[in-house]
């Protein structure tokens, strides 16, 4: 691992256990006055605190393996067991909102007669509320300086444990001033909110798992962003994935087809470099450069400059009578451009040379695979 990915998993590991032995506090003390005051909403909403302590040992897990760097085996790198841990978690966290709201919904319609809690379960309830609010906010400056979008979700599952506990503290005071239902009405509640927690989090990161790429909005402000850079004409083929915390991106543009190959490399670069700054999230991004807004089978099949080189040449010394100094092809519109560069030297020894740059170019006349021929002249 490099010193910033040990860092990062530092800082993240430290996070993560100061939010976990803030949920198993919580939890031991919900339950606790739970179950002495006979709040079922306070012991669902324990019950919720402790199923953050799942949330965080994935974290935990993810830190330690999933931002190992990339091997032979995982090029990529190792994020993805986040994600596949993410989805056993989920599966998890739905099965507790059902049984929480079963009992909760069975001790409704039995018709018996439901307790009223005592004043403690309020104050455990507050203590809740503040305690989760801090660590969602401490737990998120991180994220953001990190730009770790599994931090951000470990925070607001944070969040929400607070916000379930504002549902539980409203629950408990309203029994406690004559509405004995609304204590297993926060239960139920608390439940229904574990639930969507829990498909939340199965729902992305099976949608991760399948590589569904980013939404149409963020694609469109992408594409603008390419074609505003001076040399690109034009975007196509712009594919997106996620992979646990980083965004992965492939796109062609097109170029003109007459610059060089390090104007075009440079170009790429520059692609890079705007991709990184419009995507929050760390980015691997690969560019590909066209010469065509749509290349056709026909340009892939033309023959590479090992076939052609050399016929080229040859005809150019039968007319010429002297070598060419250099030779460019530009692959373009599925034929092949020819740029022959001679000697200012063996030019000035021919008396006509525009007569035979002519013959050279009508020798290709007919060719299917020659279009454009140009000779030019370096400068004496």
């Amino acid at each position: 691992m490099t010193q910033d990915s040990t860092q990062e998993s530092r800082d993240t590991v430290r996070v993560t256990l100061v939010g976990a032995a803030l949920d198993l506090a919580l939890g031991v003390a919900k339950i606790a006055a739970g179950l002495a005051a006979g709040s079922q909403g306070l012991v669902a909403d324990g019950v919720h605190s402790l199923s953050d302590l799942a949330t965080d040992a994935v974290v935990l897990f993810a830190a330690r393996f999933g931002t190992r760097e990339a091997d032979g085996d995982h090029p990529y790198g190792h994020e993805r067991i986040q994600t596949v841990a993410t989805v056993f978690l989920s599966v998890s966290l739905i099965g507790v909102a059902i049984g929480i709201g079963w009992s909760a919904a069975a001790r409704l319609l039995s018709g018996a007669d439901l307790p009223v809690p005592g004043a403690v379960t309020l104050v455990v309830a507050l203590v809740s509320i503040l305690s989760k609010e801090w660590i969602y906010h401490y737990t998120m400056r991180l994220a953001r300086r990190l730009r770790s979008a599994m931090l951000k979700a470990n925070a607001w599952h944070s969040r929400s444990d607070a916000l379930s506990s504002v549902v539980v503290l409203v629950g408990i005071a309203g029994t406690m001033a004559g509405l004995p239902y609304l204590d297993a009405v926060a239960a139920v509640v608390v439940a229904a909110m574990i639930a969507h927690i829990g498909w939340t989090l199965g729902r992305d990161s099976v949608q991760e798992l399948i590589d569904t790429g980013l939404d149409k909005a963020r694609l469109d402000t992408l594409r603008a962003a390419l074609v505003g850079i001076e040399g690109v004409l034009g975007v196509h083929q712009l594919r997106t994935r996620r992979m646990g915390s980083q965004v992965l991106a492939d796109v062609h543009v097109v170029v003109d087809g007459g610059i060089s190959v390090s104007e075009g490399h440079r170009l790429s670069v520059e692609v890079e470099r705007v991709l990184d700054g419009q995507l929050e999230e760390p980015t691997d991004i690969t560019v590909h450069i066209d010469v065509e807004e749509n290349e056709s089978r026909a340009s892939r099949s033309l023959p590479l400059r090992g076939a052609l080189a050399p016929g080229i040449r040859q005809r150019w010394e039968e007319v010429a009578g002297f070598p060419a100094e250099r030779l460019q092809l530009h692959y373009l519109r599925e034929r092949v451009n020819v740029d022959l560069q001679v000697s200012a030297g063996a030019a000035g020894k021919v008396t006509d040379m525009s007569a035979i740059v002519q013959r050279f170019r009508e020798s290709f006349h007919g060719d299917p695979l020659v279009g454009e021929v140009r000779v030019l002249q370096e400068l004496g």
